[in-house]
C-alpha cells in the first residue's frame, strides 16, 4: 500500500479528523436551532394554561381553559382584536399582540356562513 491510497493511515486521519469537525458543526447547528421561533410551528409556542381572560363587550370573562377559549373563537365571539389577559402579562392586550393567542385564532376557520 503506497501514501497515495485511501487506506493509508493520512489519508485515514485526515478522514476521521474530517469527520470529527463535521459531527462539532452539526451540534453546533442543532443548539442554535432549538432556541429559534418559526412563525406558525406547532412546537415554538409553550401550550396554554387554563387561565385566559378574555374581555367581551366591555366585561372581563374568565378564567377559561385552553378548550373553551377555541370554543369562542370557532363561534365568532372573538377574534384578534379581542382583549385577553393571562397571568404574567402586565395589561390587558389585543390577542394579537398575544402569541400563544394569536396561533389559536390564526389557526382556526372562520364559522360557517
Amino acid at each position: 500500500m503506497n501514501n497515495n491510497s485511501f487506506f493509508s493511515i493520512d489519508k485515514l486521519v485526515e478522514f476521521g479528523l474530517g469527520l470529527g469537525i463535521a459531527q462539532q458543526m452539526v451540534t453546533m447547528m442543532n443548539q442554535s436551532m432549538k432556541g429559534m421561533y418559526v412563525p406558525g410551528s406547532y412546537m415554538a409556542l409553550p401550550t396554554l394554561q387554563d387561565n385566559i381572560y378574555i374581555g367581551i363587550n366591555g366585561l372581563a370573562t374568565g378564567p377559561l381553559s385552553a378548550s373553551e377559549f377555541k370554543n369562542f373563537v370557532s363561534n365568532g365571539k372573538i377574534n384578534k382584536d379581542t382583549l385577553s389577559w393571562m397571568p404574567g402579562m402586565m395589561e390587558w392586550k389585543p390577542i394579537e399582540q398575544v402569541p400563544e393567542l394569536l396561533k389559536i385564532v390564526a389557526l382556526s376557520p372562520p364559522p360557517l356562513p
